[in-house]
């Protein structure tokens, strides 16, 4: 570790940079300057010091290109590891989606002051709250006018199809994301918000509809997939409670 940061209430960095002379430099200037700063070469070596408790950082600077692990799925990983600040540093502009999964970009060379204009900005980084906890998964009104027309097997039926199809676009929301495929997020998100909201399933309909209207914001869409993981087994339980087999 390098720095004296702590002193001046200035927030814990950790670089990740594979470029020996920009991560010496970085580490040095932001040290001058009153941070507390931890380095790594690699995504892999930053991933282990984070899940031993070696370093606790309240702001990661990430460069965009690192060797091995990196991109979107680093970026993922480090945020399961803490809460911290993420940054991509780069001396080009990386893909729109990368700079949307990060908290902010930084391009190189840059000084103490930029950063501390990054940090004073607003983050999205809070998950995006969607889902209604107090209202019911299926539309009480569409249950009952099923109820009316069709027999609990056929009813189950209709669920049953509809929790299997939602957990294959799971699967698929999460390799899209991940691999940044915006058009894909969106398909997705089309597709459940119309055959949830035809079924009655509102609270999944509504993130349907937030994931094809925010594709473009893939943080925030990867906060939305967990609260579908969540509004899916909500759903099923609803169906083993309601139609058991």
């Amino acid at each position: 570790m390098l720095g004296i940061g702590k002193e001046n209430d200035l927030p814990t960095i950790f670089l990740i940079d594979d470029d020996i002379v920009s991560r010496e430099v970085i580490a040095t200037v932001l040290t001058l300057h009153g941070h507390a700063v931890h380095t790594a070469d690699n995504g892999k070596a930053a991933l282990e010091m984070l899940a031993s408790g070696a370093v606790s950082p309240e702001v990661v600077l990430v460069d965009a290109q690192l060797p091995g692990l990196s991109g979107i799925a680093l970026l993922e990983q480090l945020r399961q590891l803490g809460s911290a600040t993420i940054f991509l540093i780069s001396g080009s502009r990386p893909a729109d989606e990368l700079v949307a999964a990060a908290d902010g970009f930084l391009m190189k060379p840059f000084g103490p002051e930029d950063l501390q204009r990054l940090l004073a900005k607003p983050t999205s980084k809070s998950p995006v709250r969607i889902e209604d906890a107090d209202e019911p998964v299926v539309n009480r009104e569409t249950l009952a006018q099923f109820r009316q027309i069709m027999n609990p097997a056929t009813i189950r039926e209709i669920y049953v199809t509809l929790v299997t199809d939602l957990k294959k676009r799971l699967i698929a929301l999460e390799n899209a994301i991940a691999t940044g495929n915006k058009d894909e997020v969106r398909r997705l998100g089309h597709a459940i918000k119309g055959g949830c909201g035809m079924a009655g399933a509102r609270q999944i309909a509504r993130l349907g509809e937030f994931l094809e209207s925010k594709s473009d914001q893939l943080d925030n869409c990867a906060n939305a997939l967990q609260e579908l993981y969540a509004a899916t087994g909500k759903l099923e339980r609803m169906l083993e409670k309601e139609f058991p087999a």
